[in-house]
């Protein structure tokens, strides 16, 4: 069975650091888009980082100079290191892979909430 299991997100201050995990495990196969998406209390889910290969990457323009999208291809993961985080970061974030066959995946979801 197919699945993307989260992990890394929690409570922090404003202006800590969180770092986020994605594995894909099960029947997923030939991997093309991995990324992250986020969605606020009362607004709709929006693109955060996505990472179209090792080194090519596309960044919401609220998250760029604080975040950084990597990914492993041999352990089919990836990451979101998030820095400088602040209030308006907070939200339910959802790891996104898409194959070459058209086939899309959505995590669970991980909890990220920002406050002092």
């Amino acid at each position: 069975q197919a699945q993307l299991e989260e992990s890394g997100g929690g409570f922090v201050q404003p202006g800590g650091s969180l770092k986020l995990s994605c594995a894909a495990s099960g029947n997923i196969f030939r991997i093309n888009v991995m990324g992250w998406y986020r969605q606020a209390p009362g607004k709709e889910r929006e693109l955060v980082a996505i990472s179209r290969s090792i080194l090519i990457t596309n960044y919401a323009d609220s998250v760029k100079g604080r975040f950084a999208i990597s990914r492993d291809n041999a352990k089919n993961t990836v990451y979101l290191q998030m820095n400088m985080l602040k209030p308006e970061d907070t939200a339910i974030y959802y790891c996104y892979v898409n194959t070459y066959f058209g086939q899309e995946y959505w995590g669970q979801g991980t909890q990220v909430t920002v406050s002092s």
